[in-house]
């Protein structure tokens, strides 16, 4: 299981994270933010709100979550891409 022991929100939707294995990226979290539960994210402040959960994700206060697993599965399509 990953864990996310660092996490800071940047501009344009962008999540920086850093792991347990001193691995770190950026994500585009823009993509997910749609409808629903994500909706409350297009508030910029609010996105900024993101934190680490019990779990070792990023969460923020209204339930919306994102595993580490599957963060460390984008980060690995990103790099991909880019070869």
């Amino acid at each position: 299981m990953e864990t996310i022991i660092e996490v800071k929100p940047l501009d344009n939707y962008l999540i920086w994270v850093l792991f347990a294995d001193n691995f770190s990226t950026t994500i585009n979290i823009k993509p997910f933010i749609n409808t629903g539960i994500s909706a409350k994210l297009l508030d910029f402040d609010y996105f900024k709100q993101v934190k680490i959960d019990e779990f070792g994700g990023i969460a923020w206060n209204n339930g919306y979550d994102f595993c580490p697993n599957y963060l460390r599965e984008l980060s690995k399509e990103k790099k991909d891409q880019c070869e």
